[in-house]
């Protein structure tokens, strides 16, 4: 494959993961199709599947390129506290990503993330499946404020090697 073929393909994937992101915002996360998905894109449904072979495939490129941005944005946060509470403000700060977690059932956006995000977050997939978790239940079930949420983090969150 040259390279102008790799970077075509990159830019097509990026092209549809950004239609199937305004119909993730507008509809949630389960409702849009696969034929919906193509004619948002612009793309026959052969293209879509050629990039994508499956509904939840698309779910999780989505998922992975999001949390590829939000950790890029989190990066040096300092210890579990300030990494949860960094990627809350990175998350609210996106609105596309507000059906995700407000509407949608958060099993399976749990199941997603896990799959996309977890293997990539470091050494200990226990911490990192954990810290997802506590992060989505956050999202899901906001605290009053960020305060509120920092105090709920700081007492509960002892993580110990």
């Amino acid at each position: 494959m040259t390279w102008l073929a790799e970077q075509r393909g990159t830019l097509a994937a990026d092209h549809i993961l950004d239609a199937a992101a305004a119909l993730f915002a507008e509809q949630g996360l389960d409702v849009p199709g696969m034929a919906e998905v193509a004619k948002a894109a612009g793309c026959s449904r052969a293209t879509l599947y050629r990039y994508f072979p499956e509904r939840r495939a698309l779910q999780v490129a989505f998922a992975q390129r999001e949390a590829a941005s939000v950790l890029a944005e989190v990066g040096g946060a300092d210890g579990p506290v300030e990494s949860v509470i960094a990627c809350l403000r990175a998350v609210r700060a996106r609105p596309h990503l507000l059906a995700w977690y407000a509407d949608s059932g958060t099993a399976e956006l749990s199941g997603i993330l896990r799959d996309a995000v977890v293997p990539d977050l470091g050494d200990d997939p226990d911490l990192a499946a954990w810290l997802l978790r506590i992060t989505l239940s956050f999202l899901a079930d906001p605290g009053a404020d960020e305060a509120a949420e920092r105090r709920l983090l700081e007492r509960f969150l002892d993580i110990r090697p």
